[in-house]
């Protein structure tokens, strides 16, 4: 069993890795294409299955998908601790079923794991949570998955652009790194000190709160009109923070997603209209 996950997460970080879309560390869609963008799903099993249910992906060849924060809530075992390392294996088979239209982008959670740094939750340390059931469940081979777990996040591309100007990423700089960051990480191979703080990959990742001004310098840089981001929790399940900003969430019972077609040029109010409760998918 435990072996059997290790190959899959392998299987599944090579799939990442040859995604026939992929451009350094980001994804570069179609403009013939539909896409489905989901936000934070923190282990929501149900919410996952309905986006995979909307998305409908044997019957829409030429629709993509973009998913983000898998890990970190949902399901528990009986000992408290977090299970949604199972609903990241099942992600990582959708990625092997369709390995050029899912699209998996690193979020803060990941880069918490990969370098195993404390992250709260709902006032529970997320890591710690998550490492106790995977040593329940795999015992003396709990290591191996954990590192097999590590190398396939750190697979995951940081974000994607498509051809009708919109970027998608789990988040974007804080206001105070904007004018440092260096955008050519999408272009080089990542690497380790990337992710651990202050690295350009977590700056990227856990970015909050960002002020209108900077929105509009990075879209004009990046060459794009509109940003989807996640990271930010929503009660609603999205909002518009910002003339060209909507912040998505699929982590609770008033998650939404996204449904757009790449061929057309949207606007703001467009946008917001193409949101899907997740509720309301059956």
């Amino acid at each position: 069993m435990p072996q059997k996950t290790i190959d899959l997460l392998n299987n599944a970080l090579e799939a990442n890795n040859t995604d026939r879309f992929r451009r350094g560390n980001l994804i570069c869609l179609p403009a013939d294409a539909q896409l489905i963008i989901a936000g934070d799903i923190h282990g929501h099993r149900r919410n996952f299955e309905r986006i995979v249910a909307f998305a409908d992906l044997p019957n829409n060849p030429s629709r993509h998908i973009v998913l983000q924060e898998i890990i970190h809530g949902g399901e528990q075992d009986p000992e408290g601790g977090c299970l949604s390392y199972k609903l990241l294996f099942d992600v990582a088979r959708y990625k092997l079923d369709f390995p050029d239209r899912v699209h998996i982008v690193l979020a803060n959670h990941d880069t918490a794991f990969i370098s195993d740094i404390k992250v709260m939750k709902d006032g529970k340390e997320m890591n710690r949570s998550m490492r106790a059931a995977m040593e329940r469940e795999f015992q003396q081979q709990s290591d191996k998955v954990k590192l097999a777990i590590r190398q396939f996040l750190f697979s995951q591309p940081l974000a994607a652009k498509c051809e009708n100007r919109i970027w998608i990423s789990h988040s974007l700089p804080a206001d105070r790194y904007i004018s440092k960051f260096d955008w050519k990480i999408m272009d080089r191979q990542l690497k380790i000190n990337d992710v651990v703080k202050p690295g350009l990959a977590y700056v990227l990742t856990w970015g909050r709160k960002h002020s209108q001004a900077q929105l509009d310098k990075v879209a004009e840089l990046l060459d794009i009109d509109f940003f989807i981001l996640g990271h930010q929790p929503q009660e609603a399940g999205w909002c518009k923070a910002g003339r060209n900003l909507i912040i998505l969430s699929s982590e609770h019972n008033h998650g939404c997603l996204l449904s757009i077609d790449l061929a057309k040029s949207y606007t703001i109010e467009q946008l917001i209209d193409s949101i899907v409760p997740l509720a309301s998918i059956s």
